[in-house]
């Protein structure tokens, strides 16, 4: 049954509405005053609630913002003796479904209360219905995200399918760029963004013969060149995909240098993006610090004293900054495995 709780100081216009609700299949319940209202509402669910504005001590305005905030699935109707636009036009601004004016008759109160009702019935199943599709939203959005690590994964392990000696630098290089960008500010969102770069900024590597990846020698001039294609390649394959932040343009200049030194377009200074700049010093550092098949592993130290060497020439002096402490500060364990 629907519960509706009358408030108003008239005694007969409360006994009124209750008898004219009663015998259209409501339960009804009364109040006095705002406090007495507001003390039934703690012990009882209401549906609707009419109400009278000038009332002794708070108005009928008051127990309007107090329904509001506390009760939002209960509505409101008012029913008052003040005809005045203005009054009329606050009590709708603060949400009530209906505003009667005194003297009324009883069918302008059935209706009133029918309308707020219906109405109340719509935004319930209305906000149901968000709630629903809000959930139905964020599952499809976490197996989405699922189905784009699994391919992120996919497409890292290919590169290290056909270099195993450099297995894992992918996702180092972005667990790493992620923490740096962390440090620096960057939002959670564009430090999962730095990651997936990381993890995928090799991917052009895939397009160079597996004997120039593994060669156990220096490369001759021929066959460095072929590998200086790699982020062009890498940038091609992902250019295709509709991603909301630079993942081919970062993959195409993380080997570029400050001083227009790098390849494959000899980019110079702030031609060259945040997420490249990132990117290209943790690639330095983690290739550095790790094993080669032309040279064994040089060390974190070694590796911090380049990138510190080549500040502000070949790279950002502020991602330096923020690397060197990240490493030095530790708080990840496969740093210190991988690098002792």
């Amino acid at each position: 049954m629907t519960n509706i709780l009358v408030v108003d100081d008239e005694t007969e216009i409360r006994a009124f509405l209750e008898l004219l609700l009663t015998r259209q299949g409501f339960a009804c319940s009364q109040a006095a005053s705002v406090g007495e209202a507001m003390e039934i509402l703690k012990n009882m669910e209401f549906e609707l609630v009419v109400t009278d504005i000038r009332m002794p001590g708070e108005s009928g305005f008051d127990l309007a913002n107090h329904v509001k905030k506390n009760y939002p699935f209960t509505s409101i109707i008012m029913a008052s003796g003040l005809d005045q636009p203005s009054v009329a036009r606050q009590a709708l601004d603060l949400g009530v479904y209906g505003y009667v004016i005194k003297p009324f008759t009883p069918n302008q109160i059935i209706i009133a209360v029918q309308n707020a009702l219906r109405r109340r019935e719509l935004e319930i199943s209305a906000n149901d219905y968000r709630k629903n599709l809000e959930h139905k939203v964020a599952e499809r959005t976490l197996s989405l995200q699922k189905t784009i690590n699994g391919t992120i994964r996919i497409l890292s392990q290919m590169v290290e399918l056909r270099d195993p000696y450099t297995a894992g630098h992918q996702k180092r290089v972005g667990e790493l760029a992620k923490e740096v960008a962390g440090f620096m500010g960057l939002s959670e969102k564009n430090r999962e963004n730095i990651k997936i770069a990381g993890f995928l900024h090799d991917i052009g590597k895939v397009a160079c013969p597996v004997e120039i990846l593994t060669k156990p020698g220096r490369l001759n001039e021929i066959e460095f060149a072929m590998i200086k294609q790699h982020p062009q390649v890498g940038h091609d394959l992902l250019n295709s995909v509709d991603f909301d932040w630079p993942l081919a343009k970062t993959v195409l200049m993380h080997h570029e240098r400050l001083d227009g030194s790098g390849y494959p377009q000899g980019l110079k200074a702030d031609e060259i993006i945040l997420e490249a700049r990132i990117l290209s010093v943790c690639d330095v550092v983690e290739a550095m610090a790790s094993h080669r098949p032309y040279r064994p592993k040089l060390g974190l130290k070694k590796a911090l004293a380049e990138i510190k060497k080549r500040s502000g020439t070949w790279f950002d002096e502020d991602v330096v900054e923020a690397c060197i402490r990240v490493v030095e500060e530790g708080g990840f364990d496969w740093l210190e495995e991988k690098w002792d």
